[in-house]
């Protein structure tokens, strides 16, 4: 069976396409030269991703909707975004101790090559759509960028010294209020269950839990502890001048 057979085959076994369809879509791809694939979607006749879910099905890929998939972000991270986009490809996670990675044409050995020089893991490949990778990337290397920035506009406004009693006069466009936003908005966005907020010696670590498991996201400069700390402590309604009962 020739590949252009085993993917129109594939679709019309999930019911994606009908035996009619695809072979008015083999008399365009013959008369026009175009690949099946080309054909089928200028049609609207399947979905990107229903293509591409059929491609990985026929080379023994797994296909991942990362629209419906959630996405470590310290392993998005691991890449710089610019290589991201060049490569369309997108650290997601971890399995089994290699790196999770999504690319729209995991036939590029030299983007792979790439990735796992300069994560320095084993990379395994998975196959997403070209348009949900580049949503992903823009949501993923976004937060982290964003988030960076309030940190360090954040850290310029507070002492460690602060009072806290003072916090509480923050505006709500203040970095400190904007930074607690993004990283609730981003918990729920991941899907987390819980958000941990871990005081180091010198800095901060936040985690997320998602599906059980701790991912860390961020570590802010220690200077901005009170501020996040007081923050949450308005938002739950806590007297912040109270450091020992909550």
């Amino acid at each position: 069976m020739s590949e252009i057979d085993r993917i129109g085959a594939f679709l019309v076994g999930r019911g994606l396409l009908t035996q009619a369809q695809l072979e008015l879509a083999l008399d365009e791809q013959s008369r026009t030269g175009k690949s099946l694939g080309r054909v089928l979607l200028d049609q609207d006749l399947v979905s990107e991703a229903d293509l591409m879910s059929a491609l990985a099905a026929q080379i023994g890929m797994d296909f991942v909707d990362l629209d419906n998939h959630s996405i470590d972000s310290s392993a998005a991270t691991l890449i710089s975004d610019t290589l991201s986009r060049r490569y369309q490809a997108l650290p997601i996670g971890w399995d089994n101790g290699q790196l999770v990675v999504a690319m729209s044409d995991p036939s590029n050995v030299f983007a792979i090559d790439d990735i796992r020089t300069i994560t320095r893991a084993d990379v395994k490949t998975v196959m997403a759509t070209r348009q949900s990778i580049i949503d992903a990337i823009d949501k993923h290397h976004r937060m982290d960028a964003e988030a960076d920035e309030i940190s360090a506009e954040a850290s310029s406004d507070f002492d460690d010294d602060d009072d806290l009693s003072s916090v509480k006069e923050v505006v709500e466009d203040a970095p400190i209020v904007k930074l607690v936003n993004l990283l609730i908005s981003q918990a729920v966005a991941d899907r987390a269950s819980d958000i941990h907020i871990e005081p180091g010696e010198k800095d901060l670590r936040v985690r997320y839990r998602i599906d059980g498991v701790l991912h860390e996201k961020m570590r802010p400069p220690k200077n901005i502890q009170a501020g996040i700390i007081s923050r949450l402590k308005i938002m739950a309604d806590i007297n912040i001048a109270e450091r020992r009962i909550p």
